[in-house]
Protein backbone atom coordinates (compact mmCIF):
# COMPACT_ATOMS: atom_id res chain seq x y z
CA UNK A 1 0.00 0.00 0.00
CA UNK A 2 1.47 3.18 -1.06
CA UNK A 3 2.11 6.27 1.42
CA UNK A 4 -0.92 8.22 -0.17
CA UNK A 5 -3.31 5.31 -0.46
CA UNK A 6 -2.77 4.43 3.36
CA UNK A 7 -3.96 8.37 4.52
CA UNK A 8 -6.86 7.51 2.38
CA UNK A 9 -7.55 4.91 3.55
CA UNK A 10 -7.05 6.53 7.07
CA UNK A 11 -8.76 9.37 6.78
CA UNK A 12 -11.77 7.55 5.58
CA UNK A 13 -12.39 5.43 8.56
CA UNK A 14 -11.61 8.96 11.41
CA UNK A 15 -14.33 10.28 8.81
CA UNK A 16 -16.93 7.20 9.55
CA UNK A 17 -15.97 7.71 12.92
CA UNK A 18 -16.70 10.85 13.31
CA UNK A 19 -19.84 10.07 10.98
CA UNK A 20 -20.73 7.66 13.95
CA UNK A 21 -19.95 10.37 16.69
CA UNK A 22 -22.33 13.01 15.36
CA UNK A 23 -25.08 10.70 14.04
CA UNK A 24 -28.77 11.38 14.89
CA UNK A 25 -30.95 9.01 14.04
CA UNK A 26 -34.15 10.13 11.59
CA UNK A 27 -36.35 9.22 14.23
CA UNK A 28 -34.88 11.27 16.73
CA UNK A 29 -35.19 8.66 19.56
CA UNK A 30 -32.69 8.05 21.84
CA UNK A 31 -32.30 4.87 21.86
CA UNK A 32 -32.24 4.32 18.48
CA UNK A 33 -29.77 6.95 17.65
CA UNK A 34 -27.12 4.61 20.31
CA UNK A 35 -28.41 1.34 18.61
CA UNK A 36 -27.29 2.97 15.12
CA UNK A 37 -24.21 4.77 16.33
CA UNK A 38 -23.08 1.88 17.53
CA UNK A 39 -23.54 -0.04 14.02
CA UNK A 40 -21.95 2.15 12.15
CA UNK A 41 -18.64 2.14 14.73
CA UNK A 42 -18.88 -1.75 14.37
CA UNK A 43 -19.52 -2.38 10.89
CA UNK A 44 -16.23 -0.18 10.19
CA UNK A 45 -13.92 -1.49 13.12
CA UNK A 46 -15.65 -4.98 11.25
CA UNK A 47 -14.91 -4.16 7.43
CA UNK A 48 -11.45 -2.53 7.68
CA UNK A 49 -9.97 -4.77 9.91
CA UNK A 50 -11.29 -7.48 7.22
CA UNK A 51 -9.61 -5.44 4.61
CA UNK A 52 -6.46 -4.20 6.62
CA UNK A 53 -3.98 -7.21 4.50
CA UNK A 54 -5.16 -6.46 1.00
CA UNK A 55 -2.42 -5.37 -1.12
CA UNK A 56 -3.97 -5.74 -4.46
CA UNK A 57 -4.09 -2.16 -5.55
CA UNK A 58 -7.53 -2.53 -7.83
CA UNK A 59 -8.87 -4.42 -4.76
CA UNK A 60 -8.24 -1.54 -2.58
CA UNK A 61 -9.40 1.25 -4.84
CA UNK A 62 -12.66 -0.85 -4.77
CA UNK A 63 -12.92 -1.13 -1.16
CA UNK A 64 -12.14 2.21 -0.79
CA UNK A 65 -15.63 3.34 -3.55
CA UNK A 66 -17.28 0.98 -1.50
CA UNK A 67 -16.81 3.22 1.77
CA UNK A 68 -17.04 6.57 0.28
CA UNK A 69 -20.35 4.95 -1.72
CA UNK A 70 -21.73 3.76 1.72
CA UNK A 71 -21.05 7.35 3.21
CA UNK A 72 -22.78 9.26 0.44
CA UNK A 73 -25.83 6.78 0.60
CA UNK A 74 -26.17 6.42 4.76
CA UNK A 75 -25.74 10.35 4.69
CA UNK A 76 -28.18 11.21 1.80
CA UNK A 77 -31.23 8.66 3.39
CA UNK A 78 -30.23 9.04 6.98
CA UNK A 79 -30.04 5.60 7.56
CA UNK A 80 -26.75 3.81 8.52
CA UNK A 81 -27.56 0.21 6.98
CA UNK A 82 -27.12 -0.72 3.42
CA UNK A 83 -29.97 -0.15 1.17
CA UNK A 84 -32.10 -2.77 0.42
CA UNK A 85 -31.57 -4.75 -3.71
CA UNK A 86 -34.03 -6.30 -5.43
CA UNK A 87 -33.24 -8.52 -7.70
CA UNK A 88 -35.84 -10.94 -9.73
CA UNK A 89 -35.72 -14.74 -8.20
CA UNK A 90 -33.82 -17.56 -9.44
CA UNK A 91 -37.00 -19.66 -9.96
CA UNK A 92 -36.48 -19.78 -13.37
CA UNK A 93 -33.02 -21.81 -13.98
CA UNK A 94 -32.86 -25.57 -13.63
CA UNK A 95 -30.84 -26.61 -10.46
CA UNK A 96 -27.71 -27.45 -12.61
CA UNK A 97 -25.90 -26.36 -15.67
CA UNK A 98 -25.26 -23.21 -17.45
CA UNK A 99 -28.54 -21.20 -17.08
CA UNK A 100 -27.74 -21.26 -13.46
CA UNK A 101 -24.54 -20.33 -13.51
CA UNK A 102 -24.96 -17.80 -15.70
CA UNK A 103 -27.90 -16.22 -13.71
CA UNK A 104 -25.63 -16.46 -10.35
CA UNK A 105 -22.29 -14.58 -12.69
CA UNK A 106 -25.37 -12.26 -13.47
CA UNK A 107 -26.61 -11.47 -10.45
CA UNK A 108 -23.07 -11.41 -8.95
CA UNK A 109 -22.35 -8.44 -11.64
CA UNK A 110 -25.85 -6.89 -10.55
CA UNK A 111 -24.72 -6.31 -7.27
CA UNK A 112 -23.99 -2.33 -6.37
CA UNK A 113 -20.76 -1.67 -5.02
CA UNK A 114 -21.86 -0.54 -1.90
CA UNK A 115 -23.17 -3.75 -0.69
CA UNK A 116 -20.32 -5.72 -2.59
CA UNK A 117 -18.66 -6.60 1.28
CA UNK A 118 -21.69 -6.66 3.49
CA UNK A 119 -23.35 -10.27 3.07
CA UNK A 120 -19.65 -11.59 3.78
CA UNK A 121 -19.66 -9.73 6.76
CA UNK A 122 -23.06 -10.15 7.91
Amino acid sequence: MTPSTRQEVLGLYRKVLQIAKNWQSASGRIEETMREKEYIRNEARTLFRKNKNVTDPKLIKQCIEECEARIEIGLHYNIPYPRPIHLPPMGLAHKQGRTLRHQEKLRKISKPIYLKSHDEVS
